[in-house]
């Protein structure tokens, strides 16, 4: 019997093997019915059913294997496609997904062959259904994988939104508690809880900027027009404070003047020194260069310390990377590694770029901004 026909015939006992199966897949199943369980089985294997017994060109056949089917506009979602956001609402993890599809190829291929004739089975419809069953599979992992994007994008959105206000109240109480004459031990704790809500606002605005940049909006800017000179100083000497013996020194060629926003600016520049600052040897000054070049001015951050691999290097401005435990820095406990890649999304928001080059003695990050037009 020919594959697509077995897989029709029998889909009782197929769907029957898939609900036994998915009801293993704990916690998520433990209270799932068996109408929950089998959640589009059927319509899945009536697909797979269609496609193995469907004429295929090489041509297909190739689009296929790369995963560019084509595909109507606007048309509705595949079984597979609707099966994955089901389970993925239903708490399934997505290897438990797939998981699914590698019980009911194993359960297919196995009752097909133990029912079949000697001889009869037909090497071709082996490959044409796994095939399908790859194609399912590519389906359920894209909508399982964006319905997980938007569910921790819903999250983040909503813990940066509720975790304002109460951010706030403590900030005005410790503000509160530092102009009150209540004694040393008071203005110390006042102090430190200053300290504590900067360093949250700081992981909270990070956490609310990599959230923009995953839906598609990018960074916000205001710009004005700046010298990134005097702009840049007052924010290093706020670095010099918070980094007591630390060095970190500056020096300015031609006219850095230009329209940018200079408060993300000044966040661009605190990511890169305080990476500096962590990574670097302690016992060297972190250098910043500022040039004024015609239609467009470069700031360099440097520092001495180990080289920062290629591998890496090539990475190191992508989300949630980080580099290996240096010395505590102020203002970098509890950094998520985000830093360096929202300063690369700052430098594209203003149209520059931002780039990594390290070796024995020394490793440069520089951004290139062009003077943007009021």
């Amino acid at each position: 019997m020919k594959l697509s026909d077995f897989i029709l015939s029998e889909m009782n006992s197929i769907v029957a093997q898939w609900d036994i199966f998915a009801a293993a897949q704990l916690p998520a199943a433990a209270h799932m019915g068996s109408l929950a369980l089998r959640d589009h089985a059927e319509q899945i294997l009536q697909a797979v059913a269609k496609d193995i017994s469907t004429a295929q060109t090489v041509e297909e056949r190739s689009d296929k294997s790369k995963g560019s089917t084509p595909r109507a506009i606007k048309s509705p979602n595949t079984a597979a496609e609707t099966h994955a956001l089901l389970r993925a609402k239903s708490g399934f993890s997505i290897d438990q997904m797939a998981g699914e599809y590698r019980a009911l190829r194993t359960s297919v291929l196995d009752l097909w062959t133990k029912n079949s004739e000697p001889n009869t089975v037909d090497p071709r419809d082996i490959i044409r259904f796994n095939e399908a069953i790859d194609q399912a599979v590519g389906e359920s992992v894209a909508v399982f994988n964006a319905q997980i994007d938007n569910e921790r994008n819903l999250l983040l959105g909503t813990l940066g939104h509720d975790m304002r206000n109460p951010l706030h109240v403590i900030e005005l109480t410790a503000k509160t508690l530092s102009k009150m004459d209540a004694g040393t031990d008071v203005a110390t704790c006042a102090a430190r809880l200053l300290k504590s809500t900067n360093s949250l606002k700081a992981l909270l605005d990070d956490l609310l900027d990599f959230n923009r940049t995953r839906l598609g909006l990018g960074i916000t800017i205001s710009p004005a027009a700046v010298d990134l000179a005097a702009a840049f100083s007052t924010e290093l000497e706020q670095l010099r404070v918070a980094n007591a013996g630390r060095s970190i020194d500056v020096e300015v060629n031609g006219d850095v003047s230009g329209v940018w926003d200079i408060n993300r600016l000044n966040q661009l520049l605190g990511n890169l020194v305080l990476n500096a600052l962590k990574y670097g040897a302690f016992s060297s000054p972190v250098r910043v260069a500022l040039n004024g070049l015609p239609g467009e001015v470069t700031f360099a951050v440097h520092n001495r310390g180990p080289k920062i691999e290629q591998a890496m290097l090539a990475q190191i401005f992508e989300p949630l990377k980080r580099g290996w435990d240096g010395p505590p820095v102020s203002g970098t406990d509890g950094s998520m590694g985000l830093g360096l890649y929202i300063a690369r999304e700052i430098a594209t928001a203003h149209g520059g770029d931002i780039a990594a080059k390290s070796d024995e003695n020394e490793t440069v990050f520089t951004v290139r901004l062009p003077r943007l037009q009021a």
